[in-house]
């Protein structure tokens, strides 16, 4: 990688003050050095980004290091210890110079460098870490858009800290430090929001998993976005639990990337299903003053408080844990699935449907609390035990109407009554595909289109979970005869190639209806793989 126009003195200060000692991470267009305030004595890291030239380049610099300064104050006291604290921000000879505080630990692009490959555990810890940090941007409605493995430092406990935030935009070209993590939208120098950075996590993620960015840098960053933008992802081979979470976030349509929630039950779930694991990898509490309470965990001596830290940690993953396994059906704590080309969504709806009208929205999924066995069911539902090893609440005078089954083990069960022209299908499936999102639009969506129905999908493929594992919800509409129906999908991953998917369908003009919503919302909350209501 090259810096460009200058060539820059160890023994120069820069602002008269900041004396740079020895890189210690290079990127494209942007480099750090440790450094020492002169003034004062103390460590710093001294970020040096290269700016465009050109009329009016001076006066974007300096809004550009005002930014910087704003957002990091900004961000820094919101997760202090979290974000590293900004000093200073210089522009001098066609370069901002970005003063911070010496954040601890090295880059993680050092760290690729020095081991290759981090194992899966502690690259989820890293990305627990990340994710909290970018949740409390995006929560003040900050996008980092500059994320990189030298943007993110660190510290040998494993806590981490970021740097960069309010460079994003600095430059002519669409990334200025690492374009092998730019986002498909930044790519094309699009505006782009949160979703980049959750991409960009995704990158991360594979990265450590893999060893190498998930695209390759070309040389010349166009063509390195050139390829983010338009190559298809190599497939992870080492990422191993970690693989459906880096392929869920690296998704070229932003619309379809995984949720905050959904990242954070996800990689808390791999952690938290390796005892080990979670022992030396544990994940950042997601409580009210957990930052805090991790920059005294960080400073050498204070075991009492990484002690008190610790305990909130185990009590935010149990949380954690017993949020996503119980979680409420529809919401962002939910997970996704079906099988390429097989039957864990079924190609053909379980029957006729029809197009909204222009404008139609998808109706947000029901949000009811899952029960259990011994639960009091709501008014009007019985619990069917199926003798192919699930449960459901379903309501009085619902019976079997229809069951499909094929020798590899899958089946497919219709439930309705007559006189009702409601319907739920449950399909199984023993060989499931690995991203549910892709299942429902490229193996189901097709079927749905060649009928003869009228279809058309409401709104997008909506990547979830449900009762912590990956899932995928779907609506759509078809016509049948002169009714329009409408259905709500969704496929689930239970793991070793299994996976369910419910339909519920419902007339179109009665789906807003408290009877339909309720009978609905019913069924995601009673659903069980186990005859006794095991999940």
């Amino acid at each position: 990688m090259t810096m460009g126009r200058a060539r820059v003195s160890t023994h120069e200060l820069i602002a008269g003050r900041y004396r740079l000692l020895e890189v210690v991470h290079r990127e494209t267009n942007h480099v750090s050095w440790s450094g020492e305030d002169v003034h004062t004595g103390r460590p710093c890291l001294v970020a040096q980004t290269a700016l465009p030239e050109g009329e009016g380049a001076g006066e974007t610099a300096r809004r550009t290091a005002g930014r910087v300064v704003r957002t990091g104050a900004t961000l820094q006291a919101r997760c202090p210890g979290r974000v590293a604290e900004v000093v200073d921000a210089v522009v001098e000879d066609g370069f901002l110079w970005t003063v911070t505080e010496w954040p601890g630990g090295v880059p993680l692009g050092e760290l690729l460098e020095r081991h290759g490959t981090l194992n899966y555990a502690r690259a989820a810890r890293v990305g627990l870490e990340l994710l909290e940090v970018l949740e409390a941007a995006h929560g003040q409605g900050v996008t980092h858009g500059e994320l990189s493995p030298g943007q993110v430092w660190v510290r040998e406990e494993g806590s981490v800290v970021v740097t960069g935030f309010g460079l994003a935009g600095a430059a002519l070209v669409p990334r200025l430090t690492a374009p092998s993590y730019a986002s498909p939208e930044q790519a094309r120098d699009e505006r782009f929001g949160p979703a980049a950075d959750l991409w960009t996590l995704g990158a991360l993620l594979y990265a450590m998993a893999e060893g190498r960015p998930p695209f390759r840098d070309r040389g010349r960053p166009e063509a390195t976005l050139r390829g983010v933008d338009r190559l298809p992802l190599r497939t992870p081979v080492r990422a191993g639990p970690l693989a459906q979470t880096v392929r869920g976030l690296l998704r070229k349509d932003h619309r379809e990337r995984l949720t905050h929630p959904v990242v954070r039950a996800a990689l808390t779930r791999v952690l938290t299903e390796d005892p080990d694991a979670a022992v030396r990898a544990v994940p950042r509490p997601r409580l009210r003053g957990a930052c805090a309470a991790a920059r005294e965990a960080g400073r050498p001596g204070t075991r009492r408080a990484t002690a008190a830290v610790t305990v909130l940690t185990v009590v935010a993953v149990t949380a954690a844990v017993l949020a996503v396994t119980h979680g409420l059906p529809g919401t962002d704590g939910d997970a996704a699935t079906g099988a390429r080309g097989r039957p864990s969504a079924p190609a053909t709806p379980p029957s006729g449907e029809a197009a909204p009208p222009a404008g139609a929205a998808p109706s947000p999924p029901p949000s009811v609390s899952p029960s259990r066995p011994g639960d009091p069911l709501p008014a009007g539902f019985r619990r069917y035990d199926a003798p192919e090893g699930f449960s459901v609440a379903l309501p009085e005078g619902w019976r079997r109407l229809d069951t499909s089954r094929v020798p590899d083990g899958a089946y497919r069960v219709v439930f309705g009554a007559d006189g009702d022209p409601r319907t739920l299908a449950v399909t199984h499936s023993e060989r499931a595909g690995e991203d549910p999102v892709a299942v429902w639009r490229d193996d189901v969506e097709p079927g749905l289109r060649r009928s003869d129905g009228e279809y058309r999908r409401i709104g997008a493929v909506r990547a979830t979970t449900y009762r912590g594992r990956e899932a995928a919800d779907m609506e759509w509409v078809v016509r049948d005869g002169g009714e329009r129906r409408r259905t709500f999908g969704r496929g689930f991953l239970l793991g070793g190639g299994r996976s369910f998917s419910l339909r519920w369908t419902a007339p179109a003009d009665d789906w807003a209806g408290t009877a339909n919503q309720k009978a609905l919302a019913a069924v995601l909350a009673t659903f069980r793989e186990g005859p006794d209501g095991r999940t």
